[in-house]
């Protein structure tokens, strides 16, 4: 099967050569006599650009064209549930895309209709250090350094800056058994090395391109793009990037909008990304294959040794008492829990944010 897939991804890889769709000499997606509009979060965009095109070339996909809007998670969620055009919706985190429910445009059961809960890619916690590691860091509590400098999104508005946060209030925590420790770790971080909070995950790796802040707090695959684009820059713009030995597992849902227009367009696409040819794909560019298959070919793809996964659900169980019943008297779990106890309008980490770090 791993020898099976390696050819496959030879094949695919070299069908797939002609660039970013938005470069000059890119491939033109937006033909065709059908037509999808995608609306996404900012981190996923390479992905997509070699995915859409590979998927025209499918007999499914052939005549479809593509249009394309990338941004902050919230952001994007927010404008879909206005009625901003829309097909498919790729988000950050559950919470968009159950603001997408609450607001009638995708319906209820859309995690049961696509495989793995519909998370067609993933990906983990991740730093991405200065060339060298100047500032020698190695895990969470080297953040916390005297003078240590630390790049991570805003979470009011992007998906990615609530998985940066997780990360380490799960480590510090013990998965929410210890509150106030993970809160504790939380406050000083941001008190006193968060000095830029951009928007997004994509808007952060760029101030950090720029030379601002020691170390980036990011999705693995963002890491891998930016260890990429800057493998033959001088010495002083390159950078390196590590899996801490305890990090969070990234779970970003796909799913059709029932507003559409051309439902079979939107789902032929949608399916496609769970096929092990753009699977594959995805892991070229940095993102974890969620299909087991896949994920056991392309092992060496992502270095590093995790000890301790968290994920959603484990962190979920823990903080759900304290998240107080949902609407039909059941105890909240997953995101619904998470997103009520830390990152809600009165959320322990949305009032760390608005005091800047003060408790």
């Amino acid at each position: 099967m791993a020898v099976a897939i390696a050819a496959t991804l030879t094949l695919v890889l070299a069908a797939c050569g002609g660039g970013s769709t938005d470069e000059p000499g890119g491939e033109d997606i937006s033909t065709g006599s059908r037509h999808v509009n995608l609306i996404a979060y900012a981190t996923p965009k390479p992905g997509f650009d070699v995915v859409i095109p590979a998927f025209r070339r499918t007999e499914n996909g052939h005549d479809i064209g593509f249009s394309q809007s990338y941004g902050p998670s919230g952001d994007q969620s927010r404008k879909v549930a206005r009625r901003v055009p829309a097909d498919v919706v790729n988000v950050s985190v559950q919470p968009d895309m159950t603001r997408l429910v609450d607001a009638g445009v995708v319906d209820a059961d859309w995690q049961q209709r696509e495989p793995n809960n519909s998370v067609a890619f993933g990906s983990v916690v991740a730093f991405v250090v200065r060339k060298g590691n100047p500032k020698n860091i190695r895990g969470w509590d080297d953040l916390l350094k005297p003078g240590v400098q630390v790049i991570t999104p805003n979470p009011g508005s992007s998906g990615s800056a609530k998985w940066n946060l997780l990360a380490p209030y799960a480590v510090k925590s013990n998965g929410g058994r210890d509150n106030q420790a993970g809160l504790d770790y939380i406050a000083e971080l941001i008190r006193d090395h968060v000095t830029v909070i951009p928007k997004s995950g994509r808007e952060a790796t760029t101030a950090f391109e720029q030379g601002q802040g020691d170390v980036l707090i990011s999705y693995e695959n963002e890491a891998i793009m930016l260890d990429r684009a800057n493998a033959t820059a001088s010495p002083d713009q390159q950078v390196e990037y590590f899996v801490p030995r305890e990090t969070f597992q990234i779970e970003n849902p796909v799913a059709v909008v029932n507003t559409t227009f051309d439902e079979p367009a939107a789902r032929a696409f949608v399916d496609y990304l769970f096929t092990d040819e753009a699977q594959l794909l995805w892991a070229e560019q940095g993102f974890r294959p969620v299909t087991d298959s896949v994920a056991a070919a392309t092992t060496k793809m992502f270095p590093g040794q995790i000890e301790k996964l968290w994920t959603i659900d484990e962190l979920g169980a823990i903080l759900g008492p304290q998240a107080g019943p949902a609407a039909d008297g059941s105890i909240r779990t997953g995101w619904a829990a998470v997103d009520t106890v830390l990152f809600g309008s009165d959320g322990s980490i949305t009032e760390l944010y608005d005091t800047g770090g003060r408790q």
